[in-house]
């Protein structure tokens, strides 16, 4: 789930850093920290030090490669700059993005379960969240834009009903059980999020 996850946002943060036309090293940075940063605030948050990403880079060496072969396929496969403004190309980036918000929502909280806080609901899902939307804030942050998730198709929301269902459903299912359940159901809102242009209400 973890690797899913992080080869998902991995080439989501680096779609973010195309659009955006930095180079190579920025679309790998974004990329990286995407698909790290949000594991890496959790494990700060848990005292869990050195963060996990720098004990065992396994998953910093998976986003690499996959940031490596998303930058090569747009290179020479999609040589005119109108793939950016193509609704596939926003379709795909969205999809990833739900896929990895899911998939390391679950993660998050199996985290905080393993860690000894299976106790505490509200810290599973905090971290569960704070793991899900915490490298896209970041990545969101350095490519010079409003974080989605204070803006875009009920993103956190989508996260923390994930959370809650993954606590809930892991006293009756199991911890595995809950979460493909929670991270399908994470992922099932975001798409159905952007096909409605389902949004939470503004003051303006």
């Amino acid at each position: 789930m973890e690797m899913i996850g992080t080869v998902a946002f991995a080439c989501s943060g680096a779609m973010v850093a195309i659009e955006k036309r930095l180079d190579l090293l920025g679309i790998i940075v974004l990329g990286e920290t995407t698909a790290v940063g949000g594991g890496m605030i959790r494990d700060i948050i848990i005292g869990i030090h050195p963060p996990a990403l720098f004990v065992d880079p396994i998953y910093v060496i998976a986003s690499f490669v996959a940031v490596m072969v998303l930058f090569v396929a747009v290179k020479y496969f999609y040589r005119s700059a109108d793939i950016l403004e193509s609704p596939m190309y926003e379709a795909v980036l969205n999809l990833l993005d739900a896929i990895g918000l899911g998939a390391f929502t679950v993660v998050g909280i199996d985290t905080a379960v393993g860690a000894g806080f299976g106790d505490y609901k509200f810290l599973m899902v905090f971290l569960g969240v704070i793991t899900g939307v915490g490298g896209g804030i970041l990545r969101d942050m350095m490519a010079g834009q409003t974080p989605a998730v204070l803006r875009k198709h009920v993103y956190a929301c989508a996260s923390i009903a994930g959370a809650v269902c993954y606590v809930v459903l892991m006293n009756y299912i199991g911890e595995s059980g809950a979460m493909v359940v929670s991270a399908v159901l994470v992922t099932l809102i975001r798409v159905l999020a952007r096909h409605y242009k389902w949004n939470l209400p503004r003051a303006l």
